[in-house]
């Protein structure tokens, strides 16, 4: 199963900070993330979405060893 984090506004959207999940794909998670959790609708397409730390398709396989992170947009100076 691989392992989400959610940072900032995408934890408070996702109502934690961190999941496993049993999607096969990440095209899958992003898909079953927003039907399980509706307030990630408009938070995830902003998202970077990193699998072991880099930028991948939506076809990229997820194993019980992926990490994956979900970063919202930080604002600052």
């Amino acid at each position: 199963m691989a392992r989400v984090r959610y940072f900032a506004g995408a934890a408070e959207a996702a109502g934690r900070d961190e999941q496993t999940r049993q999607e096969a794909t990440l095209g899958e998670l992003r898909s079953a993330l927003t039907l399980e959790h509706p307030q990630l609708t408009g938070i995830l397409p902003r998202c970077a979405v990193l699998v072991d730390g880099a930028r991948v398709d939506d076809d990229t396989v997820l194993t019980a060893d992926t990490l994956v992170d979900v970063l919202p947009p930080f604002a600052g100076g």
